[in-house]
C-alpha cells in the first residue's frame, strides 16, 4: 500500500469522525465544542485514544466486561471519549454519561458513513 493512499485514508477516517463528534454535539446535550477547529482537534486526539490508550483499557477491564457480558465496553468507550475531550482544549464533556452516550453515536454514525460510503 502506498503512503499516499495511507494519508488519504488518514485523513477520511478523520474527516468522518469530525463530522460524528459534530453530530454528538448536535444530540448530547453534556458535549460541547467552542468551534470547527476544537472539532478537528478532537477528531485527531479521539483517533489517536482510541488507538493508543482504548485497547489498554480493555485489557486491564476485560474481567468486569465478561461478568456484564460486554456492558462494560461501553463505559470504557466513555472513558476514552472523555479522555479525549480533556486533552482537546476547545471540547467540553459535562459528566461521564454524556461521555457514554456521545461515544454510542459517534460509534454509530461513523459506522453509518462509512456503510453509505462503502469504506
Amino acid at each position: 500500500m502506498s503512503s499516499e493512499s495511507k494519508s488519504g485514508g488518514f485523513l477520511l477516517h478523520t474527516i468522518v469522525v469530525a463530522i460524528s463528534v459534530w453530530v454528538a454535539t448536535q444530540v448530547v446535550p453534556g458535549v460541547f465544542a467552542d468551534n470547527f477547529i476544537g472539532l478537528a482537534i478532537m477528531a485527531i486526539v479521539l483517533g489517536l485514544v482510541n488507538a493508543i490508550i482504548r485497547p489498554i483499557l480493555v485489557i486491564l477491564t476485560l474481567p468486569l466486561t465478561v461478568i456484564t457480558l460486554g456492558l462494560f465496553y461501553f463505559v470504557v468507550n466513555g472513558i476514552a471519549f472523555n479522555l479525549a475531550a480533556a486533552l482537546s482544549p476547545a471540547f467540553h464533556v459535562d459528566t461521564l454519561w454524556h461521555g457514554i452516550v456521545a461515544g454510542i453515536v459517534v460509534s454509530v454514525v461513523s459506522w453509518l458513513i462509512g456503510l453509505v460510503t462503502g469504506k
